[in-house]
């Protein structure tokens, strides 16, 4: 299962807890009230653990990305055949702004990495 399926898995079943805590503060049922609490704070840190991890990756995906030799913004005409563009260039990285990876590069548009000139 990759980051973001068991970022979202633990999501929903934070939310599943959050519910179940409710409904034992109605009921007034202290021993379940208590026990989900618990467990609202194992899944927090969970959630926290997770994002870090998650923000390590792009980090680190980003660091291999800046590493390559050549950089260029993309041209229109390039990003609408992209599969054209990535044939003939060999070990072509495209990076799009909007993406968590373009954001954290800070990219203001779509940029293709390259070890070679392009």
């Amino acid at each position: 299962m990759n980051l973001k399926q068991e970022l979202q898995q633990v999501n929903n079943k934070l939310d599943k807890t959050k519910r179940k805590l409710a409904g034992a503060v109605d009921r007034g049922d202290k021993a379940i009230a208590a026990k989900a609490k618990l467990e609202l704070t194992k899944l927090n840190n969970q959630i926290a653990s997770l994002k870090t991890k998650q923000t390590r990756d792009v980090n680190q995906q980003g660091t291999d990305v800046k590493s390559m030799a050549f950089k260029r913004a993309l041209t229109k005409a390039e990003q609408a055949d992209m599969g054209k563009l990535k044939k003939s260039v060999r070990g072509l990285v495209v990076v799009h702004p909007m993406t968590a990876l373009g954001r954290e590069m800070g990219l203001k548009e779509v940029t293709g990495f390259a070890p070679k000139a392009f």
